[in-house]
């Protein structure tokens, strides 16, 4: 039929001149996106902030001492710790001592180290090292930011080292720095692993060169279009963005807009066997694809948009950010993709033909053509018809092995060690400040150049300087002073030391509003496990002293992060799980089925994190993992592994409705098996390519959510969910109509116990011959 007359069909009333502007229009408005996002990648690493105090909730001590800091303080500078020891365990000589002095000299001309506020070289007790703290001006003051600037001195170091002598730079900086750099690839190493992956996967499913490169465009733009928006967001001071929050961004949205362009694929090459118009198939498309693709985004939109009851600004930020990148999947899925494969047909599935399928007689009740009896039949005889067949002979079987083999996987879970990592883990592999920080700890305190701050009332400096010099793991305490020549003054017992010859008057210590700063060096490193008992120790003991008392710097700001991630998983795993049921209530029209959902991916996410912790320590060694790992895996895999069930479900409901449940859920499996297989293989691999980052919280959620994605595909979406389905029949739609009664006529009945036969060929047969014309394809080889 020529495409240009007004046919009286689905979408047949639009005119020719719009078949083409609309597609047209949507194309033009994708591709003005795709170049905006383009550009806006440069801007990225502009508007990310990875200080880990920056994300901590206002109301942890640790924050309010940061903010009571600014009043002591004059600039945001980061120290970088400077430790150089002698290489073979012996006293440092005085050449190698007027060697470091002289190397201080040349590191503090480095463009971005503020000389004013450098200490001095101090030796240590056993005289085989020595130490000094260089202050480092942020971004907007130095001319590259901490990273530059420490790269350049740790080059300094390389070229004009003091022989015999190991030196590193560590400190705040110095872990910046190594962070900073262990992210640099992300724009470019984990995005290209990342397409290559979805595309090589592309190809092997649909062995066809144009339609794998449709689909990476529109994922490709859906990822530009949420860059943009993110970066101006930032820009306006809206939303913060992190090196890791931009990571899952990345991999979130190619993930998410690959597997609902493949749904949305199988449901348009089935249509265009049945319509004579690729306007019509893809109405029809359209039709059987929106709703289990919205709900599945919506699903992940509402569970990440739940993350901004955190507590842990960290955690709260990813929500809106890969909520963002979440819509626009959905929407290049639903806009972008129709209109491109509109425009290519039947072409983008080439070398493979789609013929068109004459359909037979419509189906008295539904109005619609039924398929094929041989399509049916092909169907049968495949693998899912396979599936289908063991999952209807033994239901009951089928689900409890398998819910067995996922509660065996969980018993891991008591191997997981989820109580947070010292910041020096957080960089995989070589790391320059997590060698100089074990060098400080063998010849000096721990906690040297990164002490524990205490701010408190004037009146009260020599009692809160005694109690912490009484807490055990404390080493010394010193008070901010501008009248001391380093900037701060030993307090003892007997009160503030003075500096200089005998009788040189003690220091005045600076005063704030009525309050002192004092600096705690402590005897073990600041991101230590045993740091962090000191600190809390202190706390308890400071609290006596007043409750204006308060214990602040890096210790306390790891220790009150891990605290307020424990809280968050209390809080919004609950939440996740309560949204989503409803969402799946709402869309199935059902509340044993959704029920039977949400228990079936709690019970896969349990596996996954069991199986995870194993692999996290006896394969790869992890020291442990942060407390907000098992959140993000919560959220993604709940969230993410739900949506094949959504996928599934839905076909079943249709198909339940023609049919009867537990034949609908045989045809169901069968008509969705491919797709769902494939877009779970996608997401896994996506979620995979993470690792290449040498960032250990990346890597663990990386190894989580591709293990439990693919424990979804091939178990729980394949084996268990079907099976208990099956098991229970058409109670699953209990309270809707459904539930009450099952199509009786033009099918066989659904039996009343699953220990009943399948039905015969010749009954299959009469099924096929009620199946409805646009959700068979067929295919000629």
């Amino acid at each position: 039929m020529n495409e240009n007359v007004v046919a009286k069909r689905p979408g047949g009333r639009v005119p020719a001149w719009l078949r083409v502007l609309i597609p047209a229009v949507l194309i033009l408005v994708w591709f003005a996106l795709f170049g905006a996002g383009g550009a806006a990648f440069g801007g990225l690493s502009d508007v990310q902030q990875n200080d880990q105090a920056s994300f901590l909730p206002a109301s942890a001590e640790a924050t309010e001492v940061n903010a009571l800091q600014d009043g002591f303080r004059d600039s945001e500078n980061v120290p970088a710790i400077v430790i150089v020891a002698s290489d073979d365990g012996t006293e440092l000589s005085d050449d190698q001592l007027e060697g470091i002095e002289s190397l201080r000299e040349d590191l503090v001309a480095v463009d971005g180290v503020v000389e004013d506020e450098s200490s001095p070289v101090i030796p240590s007790d056993d005289g085989e090292a020595a130490q000094f703290v260089l202050s480092i001006a942020p971004s907007d003051e130095g001319e590259g930011g901490p990273r530059d600037t420490v790269d350049e001195m740790r080059s300094l170091l390389d070229d004009d080292g003091v022989e015999g002598t190991t030196a590193a730079i560590t400190g705040p900086a110095g872990f910046t720095a190594d962070l900073a750099a262990a992210f640099a690839g992300i724009d470019g190493l984990l995005l290209a692993v990342a397409l290559l992956a979805v595309l090589v996967i592309l190809v092997i499913v649909y062995r066809s060169p144009l339609l794998p490169i449709i689909v990476l465009f529109t994922s490709v733009t859906a990822l530009t279009a949420s860059v943009f928006t993110v970066v101006q967001l930032a820009k306006a001071d809206l939303l913060l963005l992190s090196g890791q929050t931009q990571g899952i961004l990345f991999i979130l949205v190619i993930g998410a807009a690959t597997d609902y362009a493949l749904l949305y694929i199988a449901r348009y090459r089935e249509a265009l066997a049945q319509h004579e118009t690729k306007w019509d198939a893809t109405w029809a498309a359209l039709k059987g694809a929106w709703e289990p693709i919205a709900a599945s985004a919506g699903t992940v939109i509402v569970g990440l948009l739940i993350l901004l009851a955190s507590e842990l600004n960290s955690n709260k930020i990813l929500g809106p950010v890969a909520a963002i990148g979440i819509a626009f999947a959905l929407l290049a899925a639903l806009t972008l993709l129709p209109a491109l494969l509109l425009w290519a047909g039947r072409v983008a599935f080439w070398p493979r033909r789609i013929a068109r399928v004459e359909p037979a007689a419509p189906d008295a009740e539904h109005g619609r053509h039924a398929a094929p009896v041989d399509a049916e039949e092909a169907s049968e005889r495949g693998l899912w018809g396979a599936v289908g067949r063991l999952v209807s002979r033994r239901p009951r079987i089928v689900w409890i092995l398998s819910t067995l083999l996922l509660a065996v996987m969980a018993l891991g879970l008591v191997r997981l060690d989820a109580d947070g990592v010292p910041s020096s883990e957080f960089v995989l592999g070589e790391s320059q400040a997590r060698d100089g920080q074990e060098l400080v700890s063998e010849h000096f305190p721990g906690g040297s150049g990164t002490p524990a701050v205490i701010i408190g009332p004037e009146d009260s400096l020599q009692e809160m300087a005694e109690t912490a010099l009484d807490t055990p793991g404390v080493a010394s305490v010193a008070v901010l002073s501008a009248d001391s020549p380093a900037g701060s003054a030993p307090v003892t017992g007997d009160g503030i030391e003075a500096f200089g010859p005998p009788g040189t008057p003690a220091p005045d210590p600076t005063v704030v509003d009525g309050t002192v700063l004092l600096q705690a060096t402590l005897d073990d490193p600041a991101d230590s496990s045993e740091a962090e008992a000191t600190v809390v120790d202190l706390r308890e003991r400071l609290d006596e002293v007043g409750d204006d008392v308060l214990v602040g710097g890096p210790t306390a700001v790891a220790l009150d992060t891990n605290e307020a991630a424990v809280a968050d998983q209390r809080l919004i795993i609950p939440l996740v799980l309560l949204a989503i049921l409803v969402i799946l209530m709402l869309l199935l029209r059902a509340v044993v089925a959704p029920l039977i959902l949400i228990a079936s991916v709690v019970l896969s996410f349990a596996a996954a994190l069991g199986v995870s912790a194993l692999v996290f320590e006896f394969v790869f060694g992890f020291p442990g993992a942060d407390p907000s790992v098992p959140l993000f895996g919560f959220v993604f895999l709940v969230a993410l592994g739900v949506d094949y069930n959504i996928f599934l479900m839905t076909r079943v409901r249709e198909e339940a409705s023609r049919h009867g449940t537990r034949e609908g859920i045989l045809r169901g499996l069968r008509l969705t098996g491919g797709v769902i297989t494939s877009a779970g293989l996608v997401l896994a691999a996506t979620f995979a390519a993470l690792g290449v980052l040498p960032i250990l919280f990346l890597a663990q959620i990386s190894f989580i959510v591709a293990f439990g994605v693919l424990l979804d595909t091939f178990l729980v979406r394949t084996l268990l969910v079907p099976a208990v389905s099956y098991d229970i029949g058409r109670a699953i739609w209990w309270p809707s109509r459904l539930s009450r009664e099952d199509r009786h006529h033009g099918a066989h009945a659904a039996p009343a116990d699953a220990s009943e036969p399948e039905p015969s060929a010749d009954d299959r047969a009469v099924d096929g011959e009620s199946e409805s014309a646009d959700r068979v394809a067929v295919e000629t080889r």
